[in-house]
């Protein structure tokens, strides 16, 4: 290469062409470039790094490696010295509104806001007119309007086109964007922080999420903004997903030649223990899944797999970020087709564009969305009612009784097991309990060790204090104990005379981990602040304790009003419309915490009937139908009772049932449903010969699916049960020439006997997942009290501290990273669900038994606080039952 570049009279350049930093790297630089030829360490060959030179080196080491080329050294300084680029110079400008004619962008925001604030605010009073006023300006003086327009008009696209829509994130903080209908929560009532969404300090723009129902809805917004801004204009911003527990040990494994087999062990260790420096817990974790630790090739694996871990694994697409540009965002940054024709995506995930001034604008597809949009319609199809989310009654009292008694299955952000033990003992009764509720179960304040405080001052238990008196008028609403990121910004500015752009800086510092000198300078500056305004230094220290424990994880109080807003919703639609909720929630899955199967149940516990599929009535979605009472057609009549056999239902709350839809049924391709829906539309079917003969796409496997399920139960003038309808599926689809066709033989009674309860349930979930009649522990429930194995719903009624047994099928299993090793278990049996929390070292000793068995028995002290039951587990084993589960929400 000297040689060339001399005879040609090219300079030289001096280059290690790294491609990892530290030389201890350079086997996994192998491993991962095994991953990417999609190969073994063993057959890689040539592609493999020829040396383990590819590292960092100081200036010295290049120096003595050039030694020969002083030349090469000189002329990289030269270059070095001469580029100018920064990556604060890439040309980016979002683009600007088209307003009206004689309007500038400026102006047509406050004729909007102003409009829109009228509409609001009725009447428009002086509070919320100073705080529009102030964010106006600021706006102007940031030069933002442009932004503002542009999401106010994807929200008037999606109002006009009838997609449900609401804002939320820091954007609720904005009177503004309350204005300009693009967040529905009001921050002048609320008394938010508009300083958390948008300061002259911050030095970068302000971020709005818009959630939309997930589907074809966030699609239909996702194609205006793409038609709106041209081809090149707008892009989905990149997510660059990283590795973590299985990915890593898969990967990993298949570069060192593992089995198939062995693969499937360790994965399935891998992601919910992890693998500890402690050598013997490593161990102990291999031997369980069956290979020896000591082997020199699993202690590669185990070396490879803790260093993989959060590096980059491949480029994935945002959920919903999507960047606009004026101009061709290729000038910019570079671009890659999307998987959909006509899209492309941004190589940048969302923090580097932030980084870098990057607009992003998030359509975010929600579930709950989605449900509720569903809900409202299917309400308005069979009740002949409208319902308004922006304007439902705020203080329903069946909506606050749910919550107090946890009875939240299905219910948005307040379903979870850390939310239903917490709920009884939180007690809300109005908006703003929600608005808690819904922030105070998570990372910050749980690590910053405010949850209990904050639960004892709400039950009388323990006196409200301040940190400081001056801090009363930002805590008094939390009872003294900050939650909200919004306090800890309020906490500076009160404290320590910040401006709303340096108490935003504090919060991104304290929680910029990386930095620690960053953290130092900020708490220095709060220090100096609180010292100029006399504060003791024992005070200080509390101060800065109480915003440092949270602020990495602290919650918006505006992202928690926004959500809160959706749980009531969510929580109104439950409780006065059942039937439409569980018919959406069940045609949108998979979302939220529990299995439809789980919902079923629970749904069929507040009264709601269910009707099974059949190929007379079913729809390819869930459907309301009117009346009571037959949702165990099909069934014989001691299962009716056995379903019912729990204990009186309460009256159902609409007198609508819940059909099941063929997207239940496995197996069955949508384009043949569809076909049966037509030809029933035509004329009813008589006979199954005559499904065959007009439907004659069905396939053997369809026809199986559809009678084991009992969807043919009801063909003809006479009810069969489900082994008759697949004797006499198996007839009629028998492929018969024209002229033979009258004399096939018709179905008629089989020599099969009907299924018992037990195969029911088994064939139920085989075919669908869920099942609408008995909960399987209702088979077992004789045994389980000789086992003294009290029923779920029995738990609340028993003291505090005793002993006792509960049994079930496994929902959930949970081990939150705050929660230093404990596993969080839930099991349903035909009353209801029972939570339970094992012990880390019990985990450890019965991780197979727990992570592996469907059905569980489970000794243990019951911890019954206000209504909250939970069972501190000190025995576990296998429930040895002959019956099928639907499965269960594990390590999310």
């Amino acid at each position: 290469a000297i040689a060339i570049a001399r005879k040609l009279q090219l300079p030289l350049l001096a280059t290690n062409a790294v491609s990892h930093a530290l030389p201890e790297d350079r086997d996994l630089l192998d491993a991962l470039t095994c991953v990417r030829h999609k190969t073994t360490i063993f057959d890689a060959g040539r592609r493999l790094a020829k040396n383990a030179e590819r590292h960092l080196k100081t200036a010295a080491q290049m120096e003595a490696l050039f030694a020969d080329t002083p030349e090469a050294i000189a002329n990289t300084r030269n270059l070095a010295a001469r580029l100018q680029f920064t990556l604060c110079d890439l040309g980016y400008q979002f683009p600007a509104y088209p307003v009206p004619p004689g309007e500038t962008m400026n102006s047509y925001l406050r004729k909007l806001a102003d409009a829109g604030a009228r509409k609001r605010y009725r009447p428009y009073r002086e509070k919320a007119r100073r705080q529009i006023e102030r964010e106006l300006a600021m706006i102007e003086k940031l030069d933002l309007a442009g932004y503002f327009l542009i999401v106010w008009d994807i929200v008037r696209f999606c109002k006009e086109h009838g997609l449900l829509v609401q804002g939320r994130g820091s954007a609720a903080n904005s009177a503004v964007c309350y204005a300009l209908e693009i967040t529905a929560v009001d921050p002048v009532g609320m008394d938010l922080l508009f300083e958390r969404f948008l300061s002259e300090e911050r030095g970068e723009w302000p971020d709005i999420d818009l959630d939309l129902a997930s589907g074809d809805e966030r699609e239909r917004a996702i194609q205006y903004v793409y038609e709106r801004y041209g081809k090149l204009g707008a892009a989905m911003t990149a997510n660059v997903i990283t590795y973590r527990g299985r990915s890593a040990a898969r990967d990993i494994g298949k570069v060192l030649g593992f089995d198939e087999a062995t693969l499937g062990r360790i994965s399935k260790v891998v992601p919910q223990w992890g693998f500890q420096d402690d050598a013997d817990t490593a161990q102990k974790q291999f031997e369980q899944a069956g290979v020896d630790a000591k082997q020199p090739l699993v202690k590669k694996f185990l070396s490879l797999y803790q260093r993989v871990q959060d590096l980059p694994r491949h480029l994935g697409q945002h959920s919903g970020g999507m960047v606009i540009c004026r101009g061709q965002l290729d000038s910019i940054v570079p671009l890659q087709p999307a998987t959909m024709p006509g899209r492309f995506v941004i190589q940048w995930d969302k923090e580097d564009c932030a980084d870098l001034g990057i607009v992003k604008v998030d359509l975010l597809g929600l579930g709950m969305m989605a449900v509720m949009k569903e809900s409202i319609g299917l309400i308005r199809e069979h009740h002949g009612q409208e319902v308004d989310l922006a304007h439902l009654p705020p203080d329903d009292p069946q909506v606050y009784a749910a919550l107090q008694k946890a009875d939240t299955v299905g219910m948005f952000q307040v379903e979870s097991r850390a939310q239903i033990s917490f709920l009884p003992q939180m007690r809300p009764s109005r908006f703003y309990d929600i608005v808690v509720q819904v922030a105070i179960i998570r990372p910050g304040p749980i690590t910053g060790k405010m949850l209990h405080p904050y639960l004892r001052r709400r039950q009388g238990l323990e006196p409200v204090t301040y940190p400081h008196p001056a801090l009363e008028p930002v805590l008094k609403r939390t009872l003294g104990v900050p939650l909200f990121q919004e306090q800890l910004l309020r906490m500076a500015m009160t404290v320590a005379g910040f401006t709303g752009g340096q108490a935003e800086e504090l919060r991104r510092a304290m929680g910029f981990k990386r930095s620690e000198k960053r953290m130092k300078e900020v708490e220095e500056q709060l220090r100096e602040g609180m010292t100029r305004n006399g504060i003791a230094s024992g005070v200080q220290d509390l101060v800065v304790q109480s915003i440092g424990s949270f602020a990495a994880y602290g919650f918006p109080e505006s992202h928690a009003a926004s959500f809160a807003l959706l749980a009531y919703a969510s929580a109104y639609l439950k409780c006065h419309y059942l039937a439409a909720f569980t018919a959406a929630m069940l045609n949108n899955q998979p979302m939220g915490f529990y299995h439809p199967a789980t919902l079923v149940k629970d749904a069929q516990r507040h009264g709601l009937h269910f009707r099974p599929v059949d190929v007379m009535r079913s729809q390819w979605l869930c459907t309301l139908e009117r009346g009571q009472g037959s949702e165990a057609r099909g069934q014989s009549e001691r299962e009716r009772r056995l379903a019912a056999g729990t204990g009186p239902r309460p009256p159902a709350p609409d007198p609508w049932a819940v059909r099941l839809g063929f997207n239940y049924l496995k197996g069955l391709r949508k384009e043949i449903a569809a076909r049966v829906i037509d030809e029933r539309l035509r004329a009813p079917f008589t006979s199954l010969r005559d499904l065959a003969r007009r439907v004659p796409e069905i396939r053997k496997e369809e026809w199986s699916a559809l009678a084991e399920a009992g969807a043919l139960n009801f063909i003809g003038e006479t009810q069969s049960h489900r082994r008759e309808a697949q004797w006499n599926a198996e007839l009629a689809a028998r492929p018969v020439l024209e002229l033979l066709e009258l004399a096939a033989v018709e179905e008629g009674p089989s020599p099969l006997a009907p299924m018992d309860a037990a195969e029911r349930l088994l064939a139920d979930y085989r075919t669908t997942s869920v099942t609408i009649g008995m909960h399987p522990m209702r088979l077992y429930r004789e045994r389980m009290n000789r086992l003294g194995v009290i029923p779920a719903s029995g738990l609340v009624r028993v003291p505090d501290g005793v002993l006792v047994r509960i049994a079930g099928a496994v929902i959930c299993r949970q081990r939150p990273g705050t929660a230093n090793g404990f596993v969080f278990l839930s099991i349903e049996d035909e009353t209801g669900i029972a939570n339970a929390i094992v012990m880390p070292d019990l985990f450890d000793a019965e991780k197979l038994t727990i992570v592996e068995h469907p059905f569980l028995l489970i000794e243990g002290i019951l911890q019954n606080q206000r209504g909250s039951a939970s069972v501190k587990v000190s025995r576990v084993e296998a429930l040895d039952v002959e019956t099928a589960s639907a499965g269960s929400h594990d390590f999310h």
